[in-house]
């Protein structure tokens, strides 16, 4: 059964909120070892390695293993935020592993790569590849072949979402916030315009940037603020409520820097991850993607944002028909995308909380 949850929200008193987890707390960083993977590409990733952080204790049914991919650009610094003491993600009951995605930087990417795979001869990797060794690395440290929840934000619900329509049998639960199950044509459209900003900038030549792309960091930065957030959240001018004291001064920075943290090269690279995303683009779905996400057996909750410009509540609407036990639960929030990593909205994180948690009481 498949069922749609009201679009107008009735008004929710936000409770208080879950502790959040800080750095150098009980979380476990480590490295999985993948050695040489066979891509869909038909190319070879040499010596691959993937970056992860556990949180809590595995119970010895092995039960209560929830996956948590990190998003575009992300690593898991920036997405433990939503693990703690109350949460859904409660370490105290379920053991959790933050699982790097290739190319942001800690997990194998073009800045951590030897010659000759670097620039346009770096291999790489769709959500396909990583899934798959996200699977080896459960299954070989830790012995995990079923996952209680596997919960992801953008380009982590797309690697959630990959998972359920992969191995079916493997997630019971699936929690894919503005997220969806392929690559949107107007998603494509706005990828091209950011990434292209970035590539406009005059170091970056023949595949590859021979000096700091100051000038694309901040294009970059500028073009993805009109899309991030909506419409509503300018003219309302919320980002007075996260410390800018203009316009002007909010795109300075939050935007021309946010992007600057993380290597060019790196960013491309996941870019081509999240335009390649499609859970039926393998051999086991040959494109069908109805047949892929009939295939998920795993109870999904759907959540995108309301005001979501790009990840829209109407693509996740048309996969519910498809999808035999789901329900769709539009986050009601004027932060568009940003709405399902809600460090700074209270009203957003609660929302998003309270629906998780009834998922894993379900």
């Amino acid at each position: 059964m498949t069922s749609v949850t009201s679009m107008t929200p009735t008004p929710q008193i936000s409770p208080s909120l879950p502790s959040a987890t800080a750095p150098g707390d009980p979380g476990v960083e480590g490295v999985f070892a993948a050695g040489n993977v066979a891509l869909q590409s038909g190319r070879t990733f040499r010596n691959m390695r993937l970056v992860y952080k556990t949180f809590g204790t595995l119970n010895a049914d092995k039960s209560n293993a929830i996956l948590y991919p990190t998003s575009y650009s992300a690593q898991h610094h920036d997405t433990q935020f939503m693990v703690g003491e109350g949460a859904a993600l409660d370490p105290s009951r379920y053991f959790i592993i933050i699982a790097n995605l290739f190319g942001n930087g800690l997990s194998s990417s073009p800045s951590n790569m030897p010659w000759p795979d670097i620039g346009t001869r770096y291999p790489d990797v769709t959500c396909f590849d990583a899934v798959q060794v996200q699977r080896r690395m459960l299954t070989e440290l830790w012995g995990i072949d079923r996952l209680a929840l596997v919960y992801g934000w953008s380009m982590g619900a797309m690697q959630a979402y990959h998972w359920a329509a992969l191995f079916p049998d493997a997630v019971e639960r699936l929690a894919v916030v503005c997220g969806a199950a392929r690559c949107a044509p107007h998603n494509q459209v706005f990828i091209e315009g950011a990434k292209s900003a970035l590539m406009a900038d005059p170091g970056y030549r023949d595949g590859v940037f021979a000096e700091r792309p100051v000038r694309g960091f901040r294009a970059m930065g500028r073009v993805y603020a009109g899309w991030a957030l909506s419409q509503t959240f300018y003219r309302e001018e919320l980002w007075r409520g996260l410390g800018a004291s203009s316009l002007e001064d909010y795109l300075v920075t939050f935007w021309e820097t946010n992007f600057a943290r993380r290597d060019p090269a790196d960013l491309l690279a996941q870019f081509w991850t999240w335009q390649q995303a499609d859970i039926s683009a393998n051999p086991q779905y040959q494109g069908d993607l109805p047949r892929a996400l009939a295939a998920i057996r795993a109870r999904t909750l759907l959540m995108p944002g309301d005001h979501d410009l790009y990840f829209q509540v109407d693509d996740n609407r048309l996969e519910l028909a498809h999808l035999r036990h789901a329900e769709l639960a539009p986050i009601p929030s004027v932060w568009g995308h940003r709405a399902g990593n809600p460090v700074n909205q209270p009203d957003d994180r609660a929302f998003i909380e309270r629906h998780v948690k009834a998922l894993l009481a379900s």
